[in-house]
């Protein structure tokens, strides 16, 4: 198969509004007109919370709120970032001296890290500048990846400027041993059983108490030292108990209910939507009280919004805080809003102003994009 670049459209942006704008604001800005224009998604994690990292598929979608970046080229080697929304800052560097302040999660660092990617991807030691005037509509800090939609963004963007390809942005799965990273998928794969059979392993081998650090120790045969050197990282070497049969058994559960969801979107029963809401109901209480990732405020949501129509609500974006996602029928959709901006937003005890960004339906969305104006 032959390999392809950036998937890439023509757009008449007279036609449409937001492109419109964004153009003038870039020649305000710059005095020039930008080359294209670069968008990349928000994304929803539907279901399959805390489990891509131990190996198993979850089920994101696309949503339509996305970020938009347009792009000019420029013949120095200065990078030059500036936002539509005015409480993020202009930003100036050169383009071969990329420097990342980690302590400080600016806005332009997340730009920062698809260019420096690329650059360090490729081994690139001679990179042009560009000006990019960047625009999203993805609400912040709500578990949307709005971050991640930037970073992508600016990667597809320094790309574009290359003239590079995609399909080279490949990563490569390497398999650790228990001692060094052992995921909960390859001890599945190791013992050669299915999903419902590893959460009767975890029944018949872990207990329900949480387990202590010597207590780990001893299983595995190691010291202290081993565990907290080997094993732990540095944010957990300080935790005194291990609640082990309850992360697997929430890990187990949410693999199969991932596959679960995929069967029936394939086979579009009748009751597609009840059954599909049950699993993301389903989800939601393994979260809340195996993975405990919830928080009282979310499930204060999740309840509201299955009282007024949801077929099924869950936590998303990792938890504690963040997002809900609802599956709701598009004839009840107008009264759902409205009932939860009631009953969730202006009735709630916390000290915070509702804003439109804070509720709001979304179809699945398009994927990231290059934009030519025709």
């Amino acid at each position: 198969m032959a390999a392809e670049g950036p998937a890439t459209r023509r757009v008449q942006v007279a036609e449409h509004p937001r492109f419109l704008k964004l153009k003038e604001m870039f020649n305000s800005k710059f005095g020039s007109i930008p080359k294209f224009y670069v968008r990349a998604p928000g994304r929803v994690n539907i279901i399959g919370e805390h489990i891509d990292y131990c190996g198993y598929s979850v089920l994101p979608m696309a949503i339509e709120q996305d970020m938009l970046i347009a792009v000019e080229p420029v013949k120095t080697q200065t990078l030059q970032l500036a936002n539509t929304n005015p409480l993020y800052t202009d930003f100036s560097t050169s383009a071969n001296n990329i420097q990342i302040d980690k302590t400080k999660p600016l806005w332009h660092n997340y730009f920062l890290c698809g260019f420096k990617g690329i650059q360090e991807h490729f081994g690139l030691s001679s990179l042009t500048g560009m000006n990019c005037l960047v625009d999203g509509n993805i609400p912040p800090s709500s578990g949307l990846s709005s971050s991640s939609a930037l970073v992508c963004c600016a990667g597809l963007v320094t790309l574009t400027v290359l003239g590079m390809n995609l399909s080279k942005l490949l990563a490569k799965y390497r398999g650790l041993q228990w001692d060094k990273v052992l995921r909960l998928e390859e001890v599945q794969a190791k013992l050669g059983v299915s999903l419902e059979e590893m959460l009767q392993i975890t029944e018949d081998t872990l207990h329900p108490e949480p387990y202590s650090p010597e207590e780990v120790c001893r299983c595995l045969g190691i010291s202290l030292q081993e565990l907290r050197t080997q094993i732990l990282s540095p944010n957990t070497q300080d935790v005194l108990t291990f609640k082990l049969y309850q992360r697997a058994k929430h890990v187990y559960s949410e693999a199969a209910r991932v596959l679960q969801f995929k069967k029936i979107c394939e086979e579009a029963p009748d009751n597609m939507v009840q059954l599909l809401g049950e699993l993301m109901n389903q989800s939601h209480a393994s979260c809340r009280d195996m993975y405990e990732c919830s928080c009282p405020e979310v499930d204060q949501l999740v309840d509201i919004c299955r009282k007024f129509g949801a077929q099924g609500s869950r936590l998303t974006g990792a938890g504690w805080g963040g997002c809900t996602v609802s599956i709701v029928p598009a004839d009840k959709l107008p009264s759902f809003l409205t009932n939860v901006h009631e009953a969730y937003y202006q009735r709630s005890d916390q000290d915070f102003t509702f804003e439109k960004q804070s509720l709001f339906a979304t179809k699945p969305g398009g994927g990231a994009l290059v934009f030519l104006e025709a």
